[in-house]
């Protein structure tokens, strides 16, 4: 496997700051390439239909921007992006197997477009490409990449299983900490390594590389605290789906956590009937009964604290001003939408 992106094909060696735009652009040009052999067909074909579903990005694209805020763009910066972006794939592939998926992003999932065997090995095979990227990546800093990046990976496969796990407690028995640390694995820890992979690769000292992860660890609950938020009272034009859906299918979230806690004897009945109620009605009793027990206020002031955790992190580094400009700007623009 020829793992390395051409250098002639990103902006390695760009002068920083860069902004997420940019960045993703780059990203964009080198990882559009088909980075997979022909043959067996079912295999990569498999493989590229999963990864042109498109995405975000954004993990990949906050390792070149943990560079970024150090220095101009390094090569191996577009590895361990790409590293993590097969990661993250790897991570879909097989989460939607575990759901029994039928749709991501509006097209079939790979396992309904191929097969469930096809696509278990599709997963498996992005994950070793993962490491092979990983492992053609050239600075001293080589090994710590490579820890950081599987310490995250473990974590977000411990959070997966937390999650399968809670979803077979009853509601009573899931603490607030124990969900709160299931999505910082499942869904944080990977964006916080993300970060901290490209400031390593860009020279960050030990302290700042801490901030970096730091950052995006709190960045991400924080999302997450406002994604379970907006599910109920965003703008659905803004948000881009109908409110609702965890309701209807009884999704042990922040706000109902929280709801479970704090509701009196005679709401807490109230909630455990609307569990298993089916109707046209439930989605605005639930959510009447969110705002009795004000877990809309508590959703809104939680996410505050966590951004507010982060952005101290990101003020403490050792670094200018004007660097931590496409940081601060991107957190602002996913912790800022839909309302």
């Amino acid at each position: 496997m020829d793992a390395h992106p051409s250098p002639q094909n990103t902006a390695a060696g760009e002068q920083f700051p860069a902004s997420f735009k940019d960045l993703l652009a780059a990203f964009e040009q080198q990882f559009s390439d088909r980075l997979f052999p022909e043959s067996p067909a079912t295999l990569y074909d498999a493989i590229d239909y999963t990864l042109s579903n498109g995405g975000k990005r954004i993990r990949p694209v906050l390792c070149l921007m943990g560079n970024a805020l150090i220095s101009p763009l390094q090569l191996d910066s577009f590895l361990a992006a790409n590293a993590v972006e097969l990661y993250h794939n790897f991570t879909l592939v097989h989460d939607d197997i575990m759901d029994r998926a039928p749709l991501r992003r509006g097209r079939p999932t790979i396992h309904m477009k191929y097969n469930t065997n096809t696509a278990i090995l599709a997963g498996d095979t992005l994950l070793l490409y993962a490491y092979e990227y990983l492992n053609c990546i050239q600075g001293r800093y080589k090994q710590k990449v490579m820890a950081v990046f599987t310490e995250a990976a473990l974590g977000v496969c411990e959070g997966q299983q937390m999650d399968l796990d809670l979803e077979n407690m009853p509601l009573t028995a899931v603490s607030y900490p124990d969900y709160l640390k299931m999505v910082t694995l499942k869904t944080s820890v990977l964006v916080a390594a993300s970060l901290q992979m490209g400031g390593m690769i860009g020279g960050a000292c030990s302290e700042d590389q801490e901030h970096l992860y730091a950052f995006g660890k709190h960045v991400g609950i924080a999302f997450q605290i406002q994604d379970d938020y907006l599910d109920c009272f965003g703008d659905p034009e803004k948000f881009g789906k109908q409110l609702g859906g965890d309701i209807i299918t009884n999704k042990k979230t922040f706000l109902l956590l929280k709801a479970c806690e704090f509701a009196s004897p005679v709401q807490r009945a109230y909630l455990e009937e609307l569990l298993s109620f089916s109707g046209d009605e439930k989605v605005p009793r639930m959510l009447q009964l969110y705002r009795d027990c004000k877990v809309d206020e508590w959703a809104l002031q939680e996410k505050e604290r966590f951004t507010q955790i982060a952005l101290q992190h990101l003020e403490d580094m050792t670094v200018a001003a004007e660097h931590k400009r496409p940081l601060l700007e991107l957190a602002d623009q996913l912790l800022n939408r839909g309302y």
